[in-house]
């Protein structure tokens, strides 16, 4: 019997060694057969610089969520690192930092950048012109954003729309303006068109980076300044330095932010991280304008009440002398080139068609909830 159990152990040690070689055998076939696994690629990072200072109220929380967008809806295959305003580049150099390719990206305003071409006004917004949500029709569907595009090609700079603030307040003042006499030689920060236009008024026009405003007006270097509405103009405490408050701004009803990409950078993007960075801008448009109209409506009363702040508005003939100018101003800046006169035209038209419709729609809307409602 020893004799049979060795023979029988014998046969199952050679039975268990080819069972184990099979067994190596088929995995090294199957880990042949297996496809290739590539490693995942590095990630790839932008720079978005910005003119706001960062994590600011409005444009410095809208900035960061838009970088927060992008790099989460792309599962982090392209990751944007913000840098506030003065972090990378200086407030005012956004553009040309996002044109040289020293920022991938940047998060500003059209306005900024009107030196280069005075078309860019338009993008942005002009003096009597259209609200977020008119512009915002202008640009997806009236024609608008082909007409940005072709502003900002030659700069290699590709814009899309950001948000907006919604109408914004017409400023800060340390005395209280009744007549266009008060508005001779008051040193005033208001930015764009709006300056232009107060300018001809007889204002001196001083342009600050929105983080030196407080100083500015602390100091006595300027007598009034223009910044947002309610809620920015809350943050940054302009209501300690100047107690006239003037709603709403004659030059911006509905200004916009924009997201600006290197056009070469965004095209050597594949298509579904191009196609993210075109839909989150167009979800922060929106979530922007409901972030400043949310915040603006709740800082208000506090303003008026807690801060003692002194609501005026421009008197009638203050605003038609405002108007007048502005549109001797925009009719001039048609003339300035053919690409100005053609955005011009489009922007015009489309503005009296909005004008119109407004009055039985909007502006009626909003007129008969306010006599309908109890104060």
């Amino acid at each position: 019997m020893e004799d049979t159990a060795m023979t029988d152990a014998g046969k199952s040690k050679r039975v268990n060694r080819r069972s184990l070689m099979a067994g190596i055998g088929g995995g090294a076939a199957a880990l042949l057969a297996a496809p290739h696994v590539a490693r995942a690629q590095s990630p790839i990072i932008w720079k978005m610089a910005t003119s706001w200072p960062k994590g600011s109220p409005g444009p410095g929380g809208n900035a960061q969520r838009l970088a927060d967008m992008i790099t989460s809806m792309s599962g982090g295959r392209l990751t944007v690192q913000l840098f506030g305003a003065g972090e990378l580049v200086p407030p005012f150099e956004v553009f040309d930092a996002v044109a040289s390719g020293a920022a991938e990206c940047g998060h500003s305003s059209p306005y900024y950048w009107q030196g280069k071409d005075q078309a860019f006004h338009f993008f942005t917004g002009v003096p009597f012109g259209l609200t977020a949500e008119e512009h915002a029709g202008w640009l997806y569907f009236g024609g608008g954003q082909e007409l940005w595009d072709k502003a900002y090609e030659p700069f290699g700079v590709v814009p899309f729309l950001a948000g907006s603030s919604g109408p914004q307040a017409g400023g800060w003042f340390a005395k209280e303006i009744n007549t266009l006499d008060d508005l001779k030689g008051l040193k005033m920060r208001i930015a764009g068109l709006g300056g232009t236009v107060m300018r001809r008024l007889g204002v001196n026009v001083v342009l600050l980076p929105p983080g030196e405003i407080f100083a500015a007006m602390q100091a006595g270097t300027i007598d009034a300044a223009e910044w947002v509405g309610p809620w920015n103009d809350l943050a940054f405490g302009l209501y300690k330095v100047a107690p006239y408050y003037y709603m709403p701004a004659f030059h911006e009803l509905g200004p916009a932010l924009e997201l600006m990409v290197n056009k070469s950078r965004l095209e050597a993007l594949p298509d579904d991280l191009r196609e993210i960075v075109k839909r989150a801008s167009m979800a922060s448009s929106m979530e922007a304008l409901a972030d400043f109209t949310f915040h603006n409506i709740e800082s208000f009363r506090p303003l008026l009440e807690k801060e003692g702040v002194k609501l005026r508005s421009f008197s009638p003939g203050i605003v038609s002398a405002l108007a007048a100018e502005s549109e001797k101003v925009l009719t001039e800046i048609a003339s300035a080139s053919p690409l100005a006169k053609e955005v011009h035209d489009s922007f015009v038209a489309y503005r009296a068609k909005a004008t119109e419709y407004a009055r039985s729609a909007s502006l009626a809307a909003l007129s008969m909830r306010d006599a309908g409602l109890p104060r």
